[in-house]
């Protein structure tokens, strides 16, 4: 059902390409806003290798959580895609820079709740699929702050029958990729989790996972916040302070312990839809105050493989050992 749009078409849709219809630069090239048949949509420059790993999942997997497809250009040298425009731009915005509108818990919760389902989507396809590129920037928001997962050009498919994961080379974002992952390029969807638990950890904390503006420890999110987030008493001191104290403590803890176990080992990490059951638990959590030392408990979840051990050590050396995605 995708439409083949000419370039030309496209050069209309955008002004020529004008400066003033940029909104930003994806993984794999710029993204502008167009009107095609009154219709708001983006459309991006991508690279020619990469053009068709987006048009094989998007052109055929449909789901509320993955951005939708429109068409294509294949026009001589030009490549190009066409989306639906998602108006609220995307969550690396709202969490880390200025100009985004600050989010709250409630939508927060709302975000990574249809962020895990559709990861969950894709991992449980007729043939799996491993999105590689979890991320902030990689999560569109439409103007009611639905989420939808975008940039499948590391997407990769699932391991099949005996099989339990994939080789490749590694490739995604610095801080997101697990450290299985970076040490010995086997792919599995477990890999996915892991990214899931770090932009928790951002939606958490409002910081992004590696930030050179930040001094030591503090440059690496998970070893900087890895303290405080299984320990009650500790845990608003990495609270997003623009979320001004406006959450459920309960939720709060609850969300900062489902991370730590979205980055254990990769053995003892929760699927998709296990993260998508405790999502509910968190959202279903009433408001309460700030508990006192008497009222810390040892976990507020369960888990059938008991609590998760603490996440590897990421280094510094881990962190800048991966390649970047478009090498």
């Amino acid at each position: 059902n995708l439409k083949s749009f000419t370039f030309a078409e496209l050069v209309e849709a955008t002004k020529d390409f004008n400066p003033d219809a940029l909104i930003g630069e994806g993984g794999f090239g710029f993204v502008y806003k167009g009107w095609l048949d009154e219709q708001t949509c983006h459309s991006g420059k991508l690279l020619p290798a990469l053009l068709q790993s987006e048009v094989n999942y998007l052109g055929r997997l449909h789901h509320p959580n993955l951005v939708k497809l429109i068409g294509y250009c294949l026009d001589g040298e030009n490549r190009l895609l066409v989306y639906d425009y998602m108006p609220k731009g995307s969550l690396e915005n709202h969490l880390f820079k200025s100009e985004g509108e600050p989010l709250s818990w409630k939508t927060r919760m709302k975000v990574a709740m249809g962020a895990a389902r559709g990861l969950s989507f894709l991992h449980d396809s007729e043939q799996q699929v491993i999105y590689r590129d979890f991320k902030a920037s990689n999560i569109l928001l439409d103007s009611d702050f639905n989420p939808r997962l975008s940039d499948f050009g590391l997407a990769k498919a699932g391991p099949t029958g005996d099989r339990t994961h994939v080789s490749t080379q590694v490739m995604g974002t610095r801080g997101y990729a697990a450290p299985e992952y970076i040490a010995t390029g086997r792919l599995t969807a477990k890999c996915d989790v892991y990214s899931f638990g770090v932009v928790l950890m951002e939606m958490l904390t409002g910081r992004q996972v590696v930030d050179k503006t930040k001094v030591g420890v503090e440059q690496n999110l998970i070893e900087w916040v890895r303290p405080y987030l299984n320990d009650k008493r500790k845990l608003f001191r990495v609270m997003d302070t623009k979320l001004q104290g406006q959450y459920p403590q309960k939720a709060a803890f609850m969300v900062a312990f489902l991370a730590l176990h979205c980055l254990g080992d990769a053995k003892v990490r929760p699927s998709m839809p296990e993260v998508i059951t405790i999502l509910e638990k968190v959202m279903s959590a009433k408001r309460t105050k700030s508990p006192s030392p008497s009222q810390v408990s040892e976990s507020p979840l369960s888990y059938s493989d008991g609590p998760p051990p603490p996440p590897p050590t990421v280094s510094q050396s881990d962190v800048n050992s991966l390649p970047p995605k478009t090498q």
